[in-house]
């Protein structure tokens, strides 16, 4: 016990630096990003567009990727899979540490994209599954609630490192935190698998992965997951079903007013990397107290289930405010709601993992992930032409919040298919075919 709360402790470590340094550069791309496409404005459709663009490709790839990922985790450990999204994320940044130039932001774009592609989200998976590791069903979902919140605490040391950082400085800090985070979980975090169910130490270590690598190949490729594979975990339970269901449409939601919300609040307000950094510090704030003091009361106390209604609901009203703000002020009040709204996700990977068996929580951590990352590919599609309409002079009618107001629609449905959750008993047993690990 004493070795796995160790184990927890230097994961909640791993995650906060490495949040800490991808977090901290958020604010400023934004004013980055209008500088080198157009500069002198606060309202540019082609910065919009491109990074709607680059938010579908890389949800296209983690859509394809995710679910190898945790799957190949189940084989490996979670520490080989974690050292290489951590290592792949430090060059983009060091790109922009380097020089902000226009040649230069677009050789950023080029290759966050092209990484992202492969390491978008599979951190949080990876932790995830750690944490499923380690922690039985009955304290799951509080423990997934710290996850969450030292990854808002990292979202507001990050943010509030920028307020104080020039951009060139918040770039630099960024990639050598990315590097100390790697060093650190390298060093010091072991592997998960080792003390759930004893998969040899040769087969969760960095060497196996090239150690009689020929011989391995078609066997591991065997094992890695088909779209058959897939459609088979959703048919495990109807609730995992639902989870899927509520996972697409509240990240459908959730991305569709991420990419809106800073153009958004550029072209109206006349925001920048500041006034973004003060709302994300509050939004953080609200999310870790939530989080870390709250949501490991509340759960016990009235369940899962309802705590994930409560957070989807009030995640709708969260867009909700934003959409129709009618002063620069509503934006910081509508952040507000994240005491509450952010209850839903740690609750839903909770339900989610309760229905698989132990030896299967990095597929299935990864099936929500790739469906998640499926969000990813569709909601930019459809609503960055959305924002780029309705913030030009040519929108059909005045709603510059209208794209954030369909997102919050999106986010309605999740929250009503939320309310047909029931959990069932939950799977403490291995199937054959996830039980055991590649042969040497």
């Amino acid at each position: 016990m004493e070795k796995k709360s160790l184990g927890l402790s230097h994961l909640f470590m791993t995650v906060f630096l490495y949040c800490f340094s991808g977090f901290m550069v958020i604010p400023a791309i934004t004013d980055i990003t209008m500088s080198a496409i157009c500069p002198g404005k606060d309202e540019c459709s082609l910065a919009i567009y491109l990074s709607g663009i680059q938010q579908a490709i890389m949800g296209l790839g983690s859509l394809a990727i995710m679910p190898v990922v945790g799957n190949l985790s189940d084989k490996y450990g979670r520490k080989v899979m974690l050292t290489v999204p951590m290592t792949l994320n430090i060059f983009p940044l060091a790109i922009l540490a380097y020089r902000r130039t226009k040649e230069f932001f677009y050789a950023y774009y080029v290759l966050r994209t092209l990484i992202s592609m492969v390491t978008e989200g599979s951190v949080h998976c990876l932790a995830l599954a750690y944490v499923a590791d380690n922690v039985p069903e009955s304290r799951r979902v509080s423990i997934f609630g710290i996850l969450s919140g030292i990854a808002s605490c990292a979202f507001v040391c990050g943010n509030l490192s920028t307020r104080f950082l020039s951009t060139s400085a918040t770039f630099q800090v960024a990639a050598g935190g990315m590097v100390i985070s790697l060093l650190y979980m390298r060093m010091f975090l072991p592997e998960s698998m080792k003390m759930k169910n004893g998969i040899s130490a040769k087969a969760t270590e960095t060497d196996s992965l090239l150690e009689n690598a020929p011989k391995k190949t078609l066997k591991v490729l065997k094992t890695l997951p088909s779209l058959h594979d897939t459609i088979s975990m959703l048919r495990t339970s109807t609730t995992f079903s639902q989870a899927a269901i509520i996972s697409f449409f509240s990240t459908v939601g959730e991305v569709g007013a991420h990419a809106s919300l800073m153009y958004y609040l550029k072209a109206q307000f006349h925001f920048d990397k500041d006034q973004f950094a003060d709302l994300m510090i509050i939004n953080g704030i609200a999310g870790t107290v939530s989080q870390l003091m709250l949501m490991p009361i509340l759960a016990p106390a009235i369940g899962e289930e309802k705590l994930l209604s409560v957070g989807l609901f009030f995640s709708c009203v969260n867009l909700f405010l934003y959409s129709i703000a009618w002063s620069s002020w509503v934006p910081y009040a509508a952040a507000l709601t994240s005491v509450v709204a952010i209850f839903a996700m740690p609750c839903l990977r909770s339900i989610a993992s309760k229905e698989i068996g132990p030896c299967d929580q990095g597929k299935a951590q990864g099936c929500l992930t790739g469906i998640c990352s499926f969000a990813n590919v569709v909601s930019p599609l459809a609503f960055s032409p959305l924002t780029a309409l309705f913030l030009s002079e040519s929108a059909p009618f005045r709603f510059p919040g209208f794209s954030i107001f369909c997102a919050a629609f999106a986010g309605m449905i999740a929250f009503v298919q939320s309310i047909m959750v029931r959990t069932a008993q939950p799977v403490t047993y291995c199937t054959d075919e996830t039980s055991n690990s590649v042969e040497p």
